[in-house]
């Protein structure tokens, strides 16, 4: 059976839970990034401000675009802090004075984004599911360029 834009249901409906599960991850994402931004001190402060409150203005269009593209599917996406963090793989952090050895976490957090982004990517292809695909490939392309500029960042 297909969906209302033509896409087979099941498939649909099993690509919208797993964009829920992305979903879930990058708002826990989102909630830390603000947390890094708010909480940083030292040496690095002026430039790692600025950068995470890039990262988390970033996120929150991708949470966003994520959460309309479950409804695209017919899916319902996750909306409260609950579910969230009981679907999210990412934990939240919680720290008093946020320096730059936190770029260390966000890497692994990026990494954890991006394997899901792949694991939906490859789903999506499969279902046909064109709109699914450029979404998530031009996430992991931007991605991996962020985490290959932390990973510089480090030295």
């Amino acid at each position: 059976m297909k969906n209302n834009i033509g896409l087979d249901t099941q498939k649909s409906q099993e690509l919208a839970g797993m964009l829920n599960d992305l979903l879930a991850n990058y708002q826990v994402f989102y909630q830390n990034l603000r947390g890094f931004h708010w909480n940083v001190k030292g040496n690095k402060f002026f430039e790692l401000h600025l950068k995470f409150e890039e990262l988390y203005n970033d996120a929150v269009l991708k949470i966003d675009e994520v959460a309309e593209r479950i409804l695209t599917l017919q899916g319902v996406p996750l909306h409260t802090f609950e579910a969230y963090l009981k679907k999210s793989t990412i934990q939240s952090v919680e720290k008093e004075k946020v320096d730059g050895s936190i770029i260390s976490t966000i890497i692994e957090n990026f990494s954890v984004l991006i394997s899901k982004e792949r694991a939906i990517l490859s789903i999506a292809a499969e279902a046909g599911d064109e709109g699914t695909v450029s979404q998530m490939s031009d996430y992991i392309t931007q991605t991996e360029k962020t985490v290959w500029m932390l990973n510089a960042y480090l030295g």
